[in-house]
């Protein structure tokens, strides 16, 4: 976890979603164009410690888990994907459109791919353009 120490992430506090299991319509195998699978995703937001420290101890003056949360919730809602790829990029885009949001990690895991494997899966990790 190296990019724990990227100089752009010292003066922020970490938000994270972790095994957020959903039922999702994703995969190229005609299989999986069946029906829903089983997808975990793990989500880490990266918010400057100066747009997140509340004040008066409001909601309002945080990243709220629901942002989070909602937004997964919301890209599943809207229909198919092919790749896990596709999906996780979906995802950071949204999540970066935050004003708050420097940073997004997202990792997503279909863990009934193999008998024999925990899970396969994708994560990426980007800041936001300057």
């Amino acid at each position: 976890m190296t990019w724990l120490l990227d100089p752009r992430l010292a003066d922020c506090r970490r938000v994270f979603l972790r095994n957020y299991v959903i039922d999702a319509n994703i995969g190229i195998h005609e299989h999986e164009r069946q029906g829903a699978q089983r997808l975990a995703l793990n989500v880490d937001l990266f918010v400057a410690l100066s747009m997140s420290t509340p004040r008066h101890d409001r909601l309002h003056e945080v990243v709220d888990y629901d942002f989070v949360r909602l937004t997964i919730k919301h890209r599943i809602e809207q229909g198919h994907v092919n790749l896990q790829e596709t999906l996780v990029d979906d995802l950071a885009r949204a999540m970066l459109a935050h004003p708050a949001v420097r940073a997004v990690r997202i990792s997503s895991e279909k863990p009934d791919v193999y008998d024999d494997v925990d899970a396969v899966g994708i994560e990426v990790f980007q800041f936001k353009a300057a």
